[in-house]
């Protein structure tokens, strides 16, 4: 398949509201569709929980006791949590020219934040039949996407700093009973900023993506 892509921006949006952050996809989205420019974008939350549109809602436990606030979103999956001291990325890009392959795409993500780990000095892997990237036992990273006419949204969330791991304790994270959240700062052993972090995952992001056709 040959197939000629353009390299995809990166922007990053420091820390900003789930809402405005979401309204952006959406306007990026409506554009990339048009024709418009892919986007990779990077940014930390303020706190916020998310859960896909499911009628299964128990891995919020309790929603109306949770210390953040709820959002029910296009994309797959339960609960997770979002906020400082973590890393999410959301790649805005024409599926239709990458294979049209919502599995491969995951397998994709997941790949780009085991280098990442890599990078910074830990092994992190799969886990057979669960989506997202592990340390042993301990989920370190979530994955969940939205489609709309084979362009991506929503996208992936890289637990950094200590900061980033309270938050889980209100939730099931991933509707996984059980699961052990842990970050980057406890596997490696060192201090990490997202906006480091950020770096490295958005050039292991640019530099894999031309073989996602």
């Amino acid at each position: 398949m040959n197939i000629s892509l353009s390299t995809p921006g990166v922007e990053w949006l420091d820390r900003i509201e789930y809402a405005a952050a979401l309204d952006l996809q959406n306007q990026i989205v409506d554009r990339c569709q048009d024709g418009g420019p892919e986007k990779l974008l990077l940014l930390e939350h303020e706190p916020v929980y998310t859960i896909g549109r499911t009628r299964d809602q128990s891995s919020l436990r309790q929603p109306d006791s949770l210390p953040h606030p709820v959002f029910e979103i296009n994309r797959g999956g339960q609960a997770t949590w979002h906020g400082p001291g973590q890393l999410v990325g959301y790649p805005i890009l024409r599926l239709a020219d990458r294979g049209r392959d919502l599995h491969r795409y995951l397998r994709f993500l997941e790949e780009v934040i085991i280098q990442t780990c890599a990078e910074c000095g830990f092994s992190a892997s799969r886990r057979e039949g669960l989506t997202g990237v592990w340390v042993a036992d301990r989920k370190i990273a979530s994955l969940g996407v939205g489609v709309r006419k084979w362009v991506s949204m929503h996208g992936l969330a890289l637990n950094v700093t200590m900061e980033s791991l309270a938050a889980f304790d209100h939730i099931t994270p991933c509707g996984i009973a059980g699961v052990r959240m842990t970050c980057m700062e406890k596997e490696s052993g060192r201090s990490l900023s997202v906006r480091e972090v950020g770096e490295i995952l958005s050039r292991i992001f640019l530099r894999d993506l031309p073989a996602l056709v």
